[in-house]
């Protein structure tokens, strides 16, 4: 998934998943503050090429699996996902560079970056999905 960027031969997609809860010692203007300072920073970035609108998420969900169909959330209180975007950076470092910047941090949100791997998935090798020791190896 790399493509050709002005500033860099070659980048690759990071998912960026905001995770957390507002800091319950921040006034509502801190919190507005922190919002607005963060979509003049993203609408920065995703002009710049850098990085992709993606969408803050409702608060309802579902979890299914094979044991049926439950109502969500699911992640403790301080793990909630709030949403997710993408940025295009030369490596990992770089993506978590860009998230530090985030004016959120300051009010009490963490963010995860993931690479987005670009291969299909394979029972053969060892991915997220893997359980401890089956799959590469095998």
């Amino acid at each position: 998934m790399s493509e050709e960027s002005p500033t860099s031969a070659s980048t690759s997609d990071y998912l960026v998943i905001s995770r957390g809860q507002w800091d319950a010692d921040k006034s509502p203007e801190r919190i507005q503050q922190a919002i607005d300072d963060f979509y003049v920073w993203h609408d920065k970035l995703v002009a710049e090429g850098r990085m992709k609108a993606g969408q803050r998420l409702a608060r309802p969900a579902k979890r299914v699996s094979r044991s049926g169909v439950i109502d969500g959330p699911f992640a403790e209180a301080k793990e909630v996902i709030g949403g997710y975007w993408f940025f295009i950076a030369e490596s990992l470092d770089a993506a978590a560079a860009l998230a530090a910047q985030n004016p959120c941090l300051a009010c009490g949100l963490s963010f995860e970056i993931r690479p987005i791997e670009p291969e299909r998935a394979s029972a053969y090798k060892l991915t997220n999905e893997s359980a401890g020791g089956r799959g590469a190896g095998r």
